[in-house]
């Protein structure tokens, strides 16, 4: 792992100080490095819970390979497929600015990678630093084929904090006693729900307190009076957690690789998607300290209740009197799986550290409803029909649910001019308004099955409301969008009131983030300028509501000239 230094204190002189900068920027740029990878994803023997899966892996690795980069550095990664799945690689949070070919999700930004073939992803880092992380975007391979991409500051630029004495990657996991892609297939065949998880993970290892895996429990060795820096990344596949550390406090400094106002806490909440940055100092007795890690719950529906583990180990803990044995780890007290105000608490004090560029003059205000529906069956309770009273179950925005194309990719098509892959009239608002939160009309909970997209024009200013529905059940739905980063604006329970909310905006220093949550039976604003072209997917991150239809897309428009424009497909970009 790298550490990084601060510098000197800023010298009084604005010229010197300006020339330093303008040395710095040529440095940087000189300094930006080009980092060449190999991802070989094949199945390999993973022994969990007292039973070995053949699971998917990258370079036999679960969870797969740590990336580190400095910002403007440039990766190639070399996608190998050995597996017997179709499969392709999301870099969760990267811009991809003019490159949508990088992005990913399949039958989006291209054709999946067939078994025995292979896709080179190449892609810079501009102007990001902070923790992001990749996945596979295909079906449900991304519960094993996962890894930190970790971004430092570009030579010579120092973090906005004290630097910590050491870095430690936390990937907080789910794991299936099973096929997780078993699992998905038996769901999408039945029209129900898919099995929940056996285990969380942290690091890979479910922990202490699960069957066969006390001896794997990850542990982080520590001196007494450092400050760590552990960079929380929720891969888990379905669940939004809560995460805490016995008797430390969390002083939270970035989410989604964007810097916060530094804040204590003594747990987060992060949801699938999400990474958060925390600083701990190692101020306590010498002992040994559970990291422990459970569900925020916030659907009525059934979930994994347990508990994944690891330790934070002081160097200079004491044994116990038994034969020289380690101590018991202290537990954290962590809330209850249902507590929405403790969650919502935490988000709200996230800040961004300065003044943010928020768009001010909005050219495009979208209300998206989104949530749950139901498939009617001309067979009810048939084996196809075995969701809720005989039925299958969906989900959509603004009664859209989603249907991702086979024939070619959203982005190979709209470059190529296919015709009949998708349309561009997603609404901009729920086709029929109702009380989105209230006893909604079983009229309502059908969607329309299409491959809508919404078009942006370049740099055009664009804010979105997402607004839970209480439709089969209010949820917390953390919205993920490609190719952006946005402001967090605003959120709040029940219906969105556009005459009374807006005046509650943060537009001064709201946190910048690539997924949010909806409040449970609430809503959440956001703002961004699309200023990055190409087709870029929107979509839920709770990975059983992908293949249901909770996403769409937006088409933005190519700008003037080359820097404006989309940069041309790479050669190896896979076919369908």
């Amino acid at each position: 792992m790298e550490y990084h230094k601060l510098g000197d204190k800023p010298c009084s002189s604005h010229l010197f100080f300006a020339i330093l900068l303008v040395f710095v920027f040529i440095a940087s740029f000189a300094d930006a490095a080009i980092h060449f990878h190999q991802f070989v994803i094949e199945a390999k023997p993973v022994k969990r819970l007292c039973r070995t899966h053949s699971t998917i892996t990258v370079n036999g690795q679960f969870p797969g390979p740590t990336l580190e980069v400095r910002d403007g550095d440039t990766l190639v990664i070399t996608a190998i497929n050995r597996a017997r799945y179709n499969v392709t690689l999301h870099w969760h949070g990267v811009r991809q600015l003019r490159n949508p070919w990088a992005d990913g999700p399949e039958y989006v930004t291209q054709c999946p990678i067939q078994p025995g073939r292979s896709y080179t992803y190449r892609f810079t880092i501009q102007n990001q630093e902070g923790t992001l992380w990749w996945h596979a975007h295909s079906r449900w391979l991304r519960a094993t084929v996962y890894g930190a991409l970790i971004i430092y500051p570009g030579t010579g630029r120092p973090y906005p904090f004290l630097m910590p004495k050491k870095e430690i990657p936390i990937l907080l996991g789910e794991w299936w006693d099973r096929n997780p892609m078993d699992v998905l297939r038996l769901a999408l065949f039945t029209g129900a729900a898919p099995n929940v998880s056996d285990a969380f993970t942290i690091n890979g290892q479910p922990g202490d307190l699960y069957r066969c895996s006390s001896k794997e429990t990850a542990v982080f060795p520590v001196e007494a009076g450092e400050t760590i820096l552990l960079r929380i990344i929720n891969s888990a596949l379905n669940q939004e957690l809560f995460f805490g550390l016995a008797n430390h406090k969390l002083t939270v400094v970035a989410v989604d690789a964007s810097y916060t106002k530094p804040f204590t806490t003594n747990v987060i909440m992060i949801a699938p998607g999400q990474t958060t940055d925390v600083l701990i100092t190692a101020d306590q007795q010498p002992a040994r300290y559970y990291m422990a890690a459970h569900a925020y719950n916030t659907a009525n529906a059934p979930f994994d209740n347990t508990t994944t583990t690891a330790i934070l180990e002081y160097k200079s803990a004491p044994c116990s009197a038994k034969k020289g044995q380690p101590l018991k780890p202290i537990f954290p007290q962590l809330p209850g799986f249902n507590d929405t105000a403790t969650a919502t608490a935490f988000t709200a004090q996230l800040r961004s550290p300065y003044k943010a560029d928020v768009p001010m003059k909005i050219d495009e205000s979208l209300l998206f409803t989104v949530g749950l529906g139901l498939i009617n069956c001309t067979n009810p309770n048939s084996p196809r029909c075995q969701g809720p009273n005989g039925t299958r179950f969906a989900a959509s925005i603004n009664n859209v649910s989603f249907v991702f194309p086979r024939r070619n990719s959203l982005m190979q098509a709209y470059y190529q001019g296919q015709p009949g892959i998708f349309t561009t009239d997603f609404p901009p608002v729920p086709p029929i308004q109702f009380d989105y939160t209230g006893n909604v009309s079983r009229g309502l909970w059908q969607p329309v099955k299409a491959t809508k997209l919404f078009k942006l024009r370049y740099r055009s200013q664009v804010q979105i409301v997402f607004q839970d529905t209480s439709i089969v059940t209010v949820e917390d739905h953390p919205m993920h969008l490609h190719g952006y980063e946005f402001y967090v604006i605003g959120s709040g329970f029940g219906n969105f009131n556009p005459r009374t909310d807006p005046a509650k905006f943060n537009l001064i220093d709201p946190p910048r983030r690539n997924t949010i949550g909806t409040p449970p039976g609430g809503w959440v604003a956001i703002r961004f300028e699309a200023d990055n072209p190409g087709i870029w997917l929107l979509h839920c991150h709770i990975d059983t509501h992908l293949p249901w239809g909770l996403a769409m897309a937006f088409l933005v428009e190519n700008g003037v000239g080359e820097l404006q424009t989309v940069q041309p497909p790479p050669l190896d970009l896979p076919q369908c």
